[in-house]
């Protein structure tokens, strides 16, 4: 159905090696207009190292990595076809010295001639999209873990009107629910939806999970990663008919089976 369609981004062949460990191994990834993609598989698999391969922020030891159809040489900061993509860290990744309006708004500060007036207001439009009006003056420290990681969301969607090719149409997600209570949870589940509908224009979205319903709520298309390759691809809503060992084994959170479990 999009064969035709120039994929956002593309994998092709990419293998990655740690020391003696080989985390992927000759793995292929189309990432098309709109598309809700989760990653999953058990831990240690290389979920989060194909989401910073494809951020640039980690080069693959093979392979070819493609970005709005120019392929990319380097890490991100290396080169333009790096633009487009946005990421919301496990972690959020905030600068702690800076507020919140400083650290939503880092990249137009630092790499744009917008008057700091204009930035202000739109970086107060992400953080309404995320459902945190009027925190701008707060530091990191002053927030929850759930609103830390919704100030990373509206870091990732700021939009840089000077260069409307900076603007993300990919937002790579790492485990945005880790270590959140279940409704807490709920609340980051609802704004991915909410980010992807809001924002649209065939934006797509790449995430890694291991929670059940982050995948089954956020995600329409799921990839099983295992051993370096991906074991399975489908729908969500093939989840529970697939006879697929390792998916099977994966969701019923069985200790027997095909999965190795790693002391």
């Amino acid at each position: 159905m999009m064969s035709s369609v120039v994929p956002l981004v593309e994998l092709k062949g990419v293998s990655k090696t740690f020391g003696t460990q080989t985390v992927l191994n000759g793995i292929d990834l189309k990432i098309y207009p709109g598309e809700a993609i989760a990653i999953i598989g058990p831990s240690g698999t290389g979920k989060s190292t194909v989401l910073r391969i494809i951020a640039g922020l980690l080069a693959p030891d093979e392979g070819e990595i493609w970005v709005q159809g120019e392929r990319r040489q380097g890490l991100a900061e290396d080169n333009l076809a790096s633009s487009g993509i946005g990421m919301v860290f496990q972690q959020a990744a905030l600068f702690d010295s800076l507020t919140v309006e400083e650290n939503v708004g880092f990249l137009l500060y630092q790499h744009s001639t917008l008057p700091k007036a204009e930035i202000r207001v739109l970086v107060n439009q992400c953080l309404k999209t995320v459902g945190l009006p009027n925190i701008g003056d707060r530091y990191p420290a002053e927030l929850s873990g759930g609103m830390r990681k919704r100030v990373s969301f509206a870091r990732a969607i700021l939009e840089n009107p000077q260069n409307p090719q900076d603007t993300p149409n990919v937002l790579l997600y790492d485990e945005p629910t880790a270590g959140l209570d279940p409704i807490a949870s709920t609340i980051i589940e609802d704004l991915v939806c909410r980010v992807r509908e809001v924002t649209g224009k065939g934006r797509s979205s790449v995430m890694v999970t291991h929670q059940e319903s982050t995948i089954r709520r956020t995600a329409e298309r799921v990839l099983f990663l295992y051993q370096g390759q991906v074991q399975w691809e489908g729908t969500v809503g093939e989840i529970d008919r697939t006879e697929n060992r390792l998916v099977r084994q994966f969701f019923a959170g069985e200790v027997k089976g095909p999965i190795r479990i790693l002391d």
